[in-house]
């Protein structure tokens, strides 16, 4: 038996034109999660990422702290929702200046709307797969796990396809679902045991890499 530590990207660029890359910070969160690897002796049979930028740049990151040459396998079922189509799909007002408190808010409060309406079909965002065939791309990840790894494989991707898997191993509601998506920090593990005939959740959003009081500024969510 295995185990799967799905990790999150580092902190990508919330409000600005291209949020798909990392902060400056989300590229020290990324190295500072390889150098927790490091230390621990920790070693993967294989890596997964997504395709987004803020994927391969995590991974470069985590990389650049492990110090260990292994090359990713690009995996489409880890990419995120796209969440300008899902708040689009629901036509209302934009929600305003996301740099200000209450366009953040804002932002999110019509987030949760539009995650809520796509998965119960009311909504067909532009550009995105029907919510069933989203939880079928990411869940094919943990299968092509079990059937083919035995041992410890990490997978980087974003907080919408990690919350799926885990809702669907827990075999959590929508809104349960929502709730662990908009909860997960950046660079967060998640860690599921992996046997050739079955998955279960070990633990979720967790942060040993930032546990430290050095580190309490670097704890984001976006």
């Amino acid at each position: 038996m295995g185990t799967i530590h799905l990790v999150r990207h580092g902190q990508a660029s919330f409000g600005s034109d291209d949020y798909d890359r990392l902060s400056p910070l989300g590229w020290r969160q990324g190295q500072r999660l390889g150098e927790h690897f490091r230390a621990h002796g920790m070693r993967f049979d294989a890596v997964f990422t997504g395709t987004l930028r803020r994927h391969q740049e995590t991974w470069q990151a985590i990389q650049a702290g492990w110090g260990q040459d292994l090359q990713a396998h690009v995996w489409p079922g880890l990419d995120e929702y796209d969440s300008a189509a899902l708040i689009e799909a629901l036509r209302a007002p934009p929600p305003g200046d996301p740099h200000t408190p209450e366009g953040y808010r804002a932002h999110f409060r019509l987030l949760r709307d539009a995650l809520r309406q796509w998965m119960a079909g009311v909504i067909s965002p532009r550009g995105m797969p029907d919510y069933p065939q989203f939880v079928r791309d990411a869940v094919a990840v943990l299968d092509h796990v079990r059937a083919h790894h035995s041992g410890d494989v990490l997978v980087v991707s974003s907080g919408g396809p990690i919350a799926t898997l885990v809702g669907h191993l827990l075999g959590a509601s929508p809104e349960t679902t929502i709730e662990l998506n908009l909860r997960l920090r950046n660079t967060a593990v998640s860690e599921v045991a992996h046997h050739p005939k079955r998955c279960a959740l070990v633990s979720f959003n967790t942060l040993p890499h930032l546990a430290g009081p050095e580190h309490r500024d670097w704890i984001t969510h976006a």
